[in-house]
């Protein structure tokens, strides 16, 4: 399977841009609350593209959702407050979970609503 070079340099410039955005987030807002904030809304702009996502230019998925807002969200930041967050970790590990489904259902919706 031979991969588009266009493809690839969408997912790179967008990888850059997002990991921009997260380091100037976290750099305001420190700790496990920049890495949950950082989640949330990387969650609800992902809401937001997958509805508009039809309507976009074919190299705005890899661009947007695996570059862009790949480079913005992290796991291994979220596991890494885990592993530091001792036994609030585990409200921590719920709370994110939570938020983040729910950041993208209700933008899905709002951008549904929005749309149409």
């Amino acid at each position: 399977m031979r991969t588009d070079p266009r493809t690839v340099a969408a997912v790179a410039a967008g990888g850059g841009l997002g990991g921009l955005a997260r380091y100037g987030l976290t750099s305001v807002v420190h700790g496990p609350w920049g890495t949950l904030l950082v989640n949330v809304v990387g969650c609800a702009l992902i809401g937001v593209l997958m509805v508009l996502l039809p309507r976009l230019h074919p190299l705005a998925r890899p661009f947007f959702g695996v570059g862009v807002l790949g480079g913005f969200t992290t796991f291994s930041g979220y596991a890494l407050d885990v592993v530091h967050l001792g036994w609030s970790a585990f409200a921590y590990l719920l709370g994110t979970l939570l938020l983040a489904l729910g950041a993208t259902f209700a933008a899905m919706a709002v951008t549904r609503r929005v749309t149409t």
